[in-house]
């Protein structure tokens, strides 16, 4: 897409500091870290969504997670990650273009897990939500 910054950095127009890459995903270190070795990854193609992908890049997200986490362990040994990647604008999702975060976690980092993003449960129980998916 012509104006997505993300598609301009897979055409190599803005420099980044490449951690993993493969023929379908780049990951690069986030110019504005929230953590030491914050890195994105994105597919090549343009996709706002995971629903914009096609299956074949699909597949090959988690296994480029995998291997771009590796590279940072090896490179900076955290203490863990929390990895995921904000869908949509209720989501989060600031760039129309997928992009899974990885960040390295340190203990005593101040960081939280992933609960501490959202706690409001909403007014049906998990039992009502469950029979929606019957």
């Amino acid at each position: 897409m012509k104006d997505c910054i993300f598609c301009t950095i897979v055409a190599k127009k803005i420099p980044n500091y490449t951690v993993y890459e493969d023929s379908h995903v780049l990951a690069f270190l986030d110019i504005h870290p929230r953590a030491k070795g914050h890195t994105v990854l994105i597919p090549k193609v343009h996709a706002e969504t995971i629903f914009d992908l096609n299956e074949e890049i699909a597949k090959s997200l988690l296994p480029a997670v995998e291997r771009t986490a590796d590279r940072i362990e090896h490179v900076l040994s955290p203490d863990g990650y929390n990895i995921g990647w904000n869908h949509g604008e209720a989501g989060g999702q600031e760039v129309s273009h997928l992009h899974i975060h990885i960040l390295p976690r340190w203990h005593g980092d101040g960081g939280t897990n992933i609960h501490g993003i959202v706690n409001h449960p909403g007014e049906m129980s998990v039992e009502e939500v469950g029979a929606l998916f019957s």
